[in-house]
């Protein structure tokens, strides 16, 4: 059975499901608010507080999630990414990671470019299937800053980006 929503509508509404969670969880705390008595009063408001927290945190989600379309799947598991792509793939450790780009040269779509200790590096499409899963795990870098990050994914810049390189720690 066919659904009655076109394709791109419905990926539209899928891509910012945070945001309309958090707008169904405002509306119901803003009627809490406006008809309730009390301690009912206040639990909207909190409602409501909960609700602008999750809408931010939606925005960004949807921001960074692209189509998923792209080659190659990106599995993440206790701090360790994998992908699997049609030519190249690879595994690293999250500890592991040195520097993250963003290439938008790379064929056939824009790729992040994580870099390890080691000096090797892997290549994973923006689009990639489970690529929504690389902004909690991009998230959790030491000193990283997201609206950077999600800046430098909305303009596509002409050549490779860095968004983010670990703090050498200094010996003296």
């Amino acid at each position: 059975m066919s659904s009655f929503m076109r394709p791109e509508a419905r990926a539209t509404l899928w891509r910012w499901r945070e945001v309309l969670y958090a707008s169904a969880l405002a509306i119901f705390g803003l009627w809490w608010v406006w008809g309730g008595l009390g301690v009912v009063r206040w639990i909207g408001v909190i409602f409501l507080l909960i609700a602008v927290i999750l809408a931010l945190a939606g925005i960004q989600r949807a921001r960074f999630r692209q189509s998923g379309t792209g080659p190659g799947v990106v599995k993440v598991a206790e701090r360790r990414l994998a992908y699997f792509g049609p030519l190249e793939g690879g595994a690293m450790d999250i500890s592991d990671m040195t520097r993250l780009d963003l290439d938008p040269s790379s064929y056939p779509t824009p790729s992040w470019v994580l870099t390890g200790m080691g000096g090797q590096s892997l290549s994973i499409p923006v689009n990639a299937t489970g690529a929504d899963a690389l902004f909690d795990l991009f998230g959790s870098l030491d000193g990283i800053d997201t609206e950077v990050m999600l800046d430098v994914l909305s303009r596509r810049p002409d050549q490779r980006v860095e968004v983010w390189a670990k703090t050498r720690t200094l010996l003296h």
